[in-house]
């Protein structure tokens, strides 16, 4: 059964695309353009090409695949005008001092086909498997969580000459390359944050100190840290040794409210980082009093001003990392992120972005008030209740369309050999 029409997309969708057509060349590509995120954004189960096409009337697979594969437009193009739209209105607006976070996001791929496929760690399901895995930057200021950036990660078996081919990028090169993206617009982060992955990467971490920026990342418990111990003498300890030593009445304990509330004890101490010049404090999370009944620990470093650092701030700091998951599993579940039929390269990203493009779509009309004027009768808080509302929206539409063309709809119907009745 038919879905939707674009011919029945609900006008503010019509009035967000309008605002993108001059970045594409041809009539065919801002029509693609629409539905493309309009099926993305459908009620569709499924949201790879096939099955958008499928769903809608006057949409076809062979001009989907067309626009995705061989349109002259770059993604790139396409999102800079996506952030530029966010940043022109006060409700969306990019503020200076946002949470910039980098994190990295993998699923399956079977094949050997598809550009950046390879076996290695997916977060997902949690063990090194066959697929691909994206690096991506995000902001988050308190008020809105916004996807800004993505890169994908070329793993060295799907490269010709492995690590030594000139397109082999590590993870950090990626999203040192990401950061200058956010820097070069203008745009200030108060503070970058990170996880394990590149907070125990010390050219990483150089990288960020030399663009002056502040930084809150997890480290591994096994990375060695240089203390001053008896009489000053320096000697290097792991993380978790060190963790031992501290005494109990060092650790405070704090209260932060996540989907329930949690009780944490974290200590903060100043040490010493062998590739880093100066000193750097490091935190001890826990989620007991003491470190022989934790079972749970983490480990985290900052170049934050000393003052600045207490351990509320260390623990409601990082705890914002959190919105790039909600946004992978909003994106992935609803948005068809790696739903995807095509395999290179340049046709991934431009499936990425668009993607991108249908998730600001919800969020500037969530944070602008106009679903929740026109089609809801309470507050819409979240994503989801942003996105069931637009495909309300659709929905009726749909069935407007269809009492006003049951003849061409049934005409449909007779070309497929079926009887609409």
């Amino acid at each position: 059964m038919k879905e939707t029409t674009p011919a029945a997309m609900p006008p503010c969708f019509e009035r967000w695309c309008q605002k993108f057509d001059d970045v594409f060349t041809h009539k065919a590509q801002k029509r693609e353009f629409r539905h493309y995120v309009g099926g993305l954004l459908g009620e569709s189960e499924r949201k790879n090409l096939f099955q958008m096409a499928e769903n809608a009337v006057g949409v076809t697979y062979h001009r989907l695949h067309h626009f995705l594969t061989e349109a002259q437009e770059s993604s790139e193009q396409v999102n800079e005008r996506r952030l530029k739209i966010m940043n022109k209105c006060s409700q969306t607006r990019i503020s200076r001092g946002f949470s910039l976070i980098i994190d990295d996001s993998g699923h399956r791929k079977s094949g050997n086909f598809t550009a950046g496929v390879g076996r290695q760690y997916i977060g997902e399901i949690g063990k090194i498997d066959l697929g691909i895995v994206v690096v991506t930057t995000h902001l988050y200021d308190a008020r809105k969580s916004v996807p800004l950036d993505i890169e994908l990660y070329q793993h060295a078996d799907s490269l010709v000459n492995g690590k030594q081919d000139p397109l082999f990028e590590k993870k950090p090169e990626l999203a040192i390359k990401l950061i200058d993206k956010t820097i070069n617009r203008k745009y200030q982060p108060g503070i970058v944050i990170v996880d394990a992955g590149y907070g125990n990467n010390t050219s990483f971490l150089l990288e960020l100190e030399k663009r002056q920026l502040k930084y809150l990342g997890g480290l591994a418990k096994n990375r060695k840290v240089i203390i001053n111990g008896v009489q000053e003498i320096q000697k290097t300890i792991r993380l978790d040794e060190l963790a031992k030593l501290i005494p109990q009445e060092a650790f405070t304990e704090i209260q932060i409210e996540l989907n329930k509330p949690k009780t944490l004890w974290v200590a903060t101490k100043e040490v010493e980082i062998s590739g880093l010049s100066g000193k750097r404090n490091i935190a001890i999370v826990m989620n007991a009093s003491a470190f022989s009944n934790a079972t749970d620990i983490d480990y985290f470093i900052t170049n934050v001003s000393p003052s600045i650092v207490t351990p509320q701030w260390i623990v409601e700091t990082y705890c914002q990392r959190n919105w790039v998951e909600v946004f992978y599993r909003e994106a992935k579940g609803w948005l068809g992120l790696k739903e995807y039929q095509v395999r290179d390269q340049r046709s991934l990203l431009r499936h990425f972005i668009l993607v991108f493009c249908a998730y600001t779509f919800i969020l500037w009309h969530q944070l602008t008030g106009g679903l929740r004027r026109r089609w809801a009768n309470k507050p819409l808080n979240t994503f989801t209740e942003a996105l069931e509302a637009f495909r309300t929206a659709m929905s009726f539409r749909f069935f407007n369309w269809l009492l006003l063309n049951s003849d061409l709809f049934a005409f449909y119907k007779a070309s497929l050999g079926y009887i609409w009745a």
